[in-house]
């Protein structure tokens, strides 16, 4: 999402990345693992860290720190920017952006994808404490000092209000999809017939699969469903729950389930067309800190969505309000698996909601428009006259 995200401003703008090792490559491009390239008209600086494997805590605290000391260093030597652009991927970024913005005596723009340490308490991953309170505190003074906050939806807005954050420094720029690349492949679709497919009703969750989506009550959906022959659950992908729902599927003998790898990125397309319906399940108390990215590309491919989700959440009300979907209330099997037998029985209205997907993802979502939002972003910034 950055990376396009970059190459789309490349064209207005001097770009230059500060990044760390990629952590995946799986068209294994050739880059410059220290210093400075360019690709694609941005220039990459960047810089080596440790690579420890992230199944581990420790090791990711590694990672992180080591990251953050050798970004560090690098970025006070690039030369003076007008506008210092941070996100959240590692979620520290924003207080070396605040050092950065000081220094140079410029403007910056806080990208949130997440918003921590919230979303962390949300999923149960730590605790409400001194710890959290601590670093609420620092990314708040951060995000105040910042010219300008952007976030993925409403909610995060208003969870930013909350921390005390002025309202008129912040704006909701959703992620996108490229529509172009992304498009509706129904019929004669690859991923069906490679898989025996083509006569079943598919319900996928496509993306990764981590412990704070609750993606067991899937699989005893599917246990409740396994006697209708016709319905196919599919995971594809991966995450650190997939074991543990492997696990799961197995021990209740399940046949309707069946997981898949990441499929390759230019099938992307015939991958989220395969499904009848998609299933995005997330997390009831995260909705104000985070919006799921994968709803856009699922959206560009013509196919209904069925959230379980939070009946206030902005994804429910955006599903409810474009009838391209259903919201199932979390942790409720049973509902879960009597919406996805209706919908199996409703392929006609599941065509409609498929178009009317199709039309909102090309309208509003679409990569050249969500992009040129934040490419005007920047631009309000530069020409405002008061550097705070």
């Amino acid at each position: 999402m950055l990376t396009e995200l970059c190459e789309d401003l490349a064209d207005r703008f001097e770009i230059t990345v500060l990044a760390g090792q990629p952590n995946q490559n799986p068209k294994n491009e050739s880059f410059c693992r220290s210093g400075r390239e360019q690709h694609r008209g941005v220039v990459i600086e960047r810089v080596r860290h440790p690579e420890w494997g992230k199944r581990f805590l420790p090791a990711r605290a590694i990672n992180l720190v080591g990251f953050l000391i050798a970004a560090y260093f690098r970025a006070f030597r690039i030369s003076r920017p007008d506008v210092v652009v941070t996100e959240t991927d590692p979620f520290l970024l924003p207080l070396l952006a605040r050092r950065l913005k000081w220094w140079h005596r410029t403007r910056l723009i806080v990208y949130l994808q997440d918003l921590y340490p919230d979303v962390a308490v949300s999923l149960g991953k730590v605790k409400e404490g001194w710890l959290t309170g601590f670093l609420r505190w620092q990314l708040k003074a951060a995000y105040c000092r910042a010219d300008l906050v952007v976030v993925l939806s409403g909610d995060m807005k208003n969870r930013l209000v909350k921390w005390g954050i002025d309202d008129s420094r912040i704006i909701s720029i959703e992620n996108w999809v490229d529509t172009s690349v992304i498009v509706p492949m129904k019929t004669d679709n690859a991923l069906r017939k490679r898989e025996g497919l083509s006569n079943r009703f598919i319900v996928m969750h496509s993306g990764n699969m981590g412990l704070s989506q609750h993606l067991d009550n899937v699989v005893e959906a599917a246990a409740l469903l396994k006697a209708q022959p016709e319905i196919e659950i599919l995971f594809v992908g991966g995450g650190a729950d997939r074991p543990n729902l492997e696990v799961q599927s197995d021990r209740l003998q399940l046949k309707n389930l069946r997981f898949l790898p990441y499929q390759p990125r230019d099938e992307l397309a015939q991958s989220l067309s395969a499904a009848d319906i998609h299933l995005i399940s997330m997390h009831p108390e995260a909705h104000h800190c985070l919006m799921p990215s994968k709803l856009y590309g699922i959206l560009a491919s013509g196919t209904p969505v069925v959230a379980v989700a939070a009946s206030d959440s902005e994804l429910a009300i955006l599903i409810r309000d474009h009838q391209i979907g259903f919201v199932v209330s979390p942790r409720d099997p049973k509902a879960l698996a009597q919406r996805i037998q209706w919908c199996a029985d409703h392929r006609d209205e599941l065509h409609e909601m498929g178009a009317r997907a199709r039309a909102i993802a090309v309208e509003m979502y679409d990569r050249k428009r969500q992009t040129s939002k934040f490419a005007d972003a920047i631009k309000r910034s530069i020409s405002a006259t008061c550097v705070k």
